[in-house]
């Protein structure tokens, strides 16, 4: 969901950089092979990725659900040289498109492809992410949070999705999705160790940055 007028986001899309060829491609590859297309990134969102990432130029860098490769190819962009991505995803047959995609990108020896439950990978990787981009199950958005803030150095930075999740964490009656997302907001906002901005950027972006 797009919480602009039509208008305004088209006059955003045609006053922003375009996006490249490859992501093209692959945004297309993606509505033409897989379900729920909609959970790509697509060209704003991957560029405000990419310019997180470029701001920051950061080591390493950890994404919670891959999917198609999107946006990890947005932030590999903008990593510090000799850094690294860590990105994981639940579901194997996604990746050989990810890897297709990544080597297509000349990003594959930036990218680190994990196959897999995150809850149990991301204790194994014994990094310090310098950013973290979160838009896996909703579900577990709080387990993410609560897992690597404590990795994360000071003045880190977490870049959650769909926290907003269609306008429907505002309703009274919520379903076990829109529950663990509104949980992750107010988790979040009563932290004191973070500060966060949510910003209407399709379906809701957090920014959080660890004091």
């Amino acid at each position: 969901m797009d919480f602009l007028p039509e208008t305004i986001s088209d006059y955003i899309e045609e006053h922003s950089t375009p996006e490249p060829s490859l992501l093209t491609d692959l945004s297309r590859h993606t509505h033409l092979k897989m379900l729920y297309p909609q959970m790509l990134s697509g060209n704003l969102q991957g560029q405000f990725l990419k310019m997180i990432s470029f701001m920051l130029a950061p080591s390493c860098i950890l994404e919670i659900g891959t999917y198609t490769g999107y946006s990890a190819i947005c932030m590999a962009e903008g990593l510090a040289p000799g850094g690294i991505l860590h990105t994981i995803d639940i579901n194997e047959e996604l990746k050989s498109t990810i890897e297709e995609y990544l080597r297509r990108a000349g990003m594959d020896q930036k990218v680190r492809l994990h196959i897999g439950n995150a809850l149990s990978i991301i204790p194994t990787l014994a990094e310090t992410p310098d950013l973290v981009f979160i838009d896996a199950d909703k579900v577990n958005y709080p387990n993410y949070y609560d897992m690597v803030v404590p990795l994360m150095k000071k003045g880190g930075f977490i870049v959650a999705d769909n926290v907003l999740w269609s306008g429907k964490v505002t309703e009274t009656d919520k379903d076990e999705e829109t529950a663990a997302l509104d949980l992750f907001n107010k988790k979040v906002t009563a932290d004191d160790r973070v500060e966060n901005l949510i910003l209407p950027l399709r379906d809701g972006l957090m920014i959080i940055r660890k004091k």
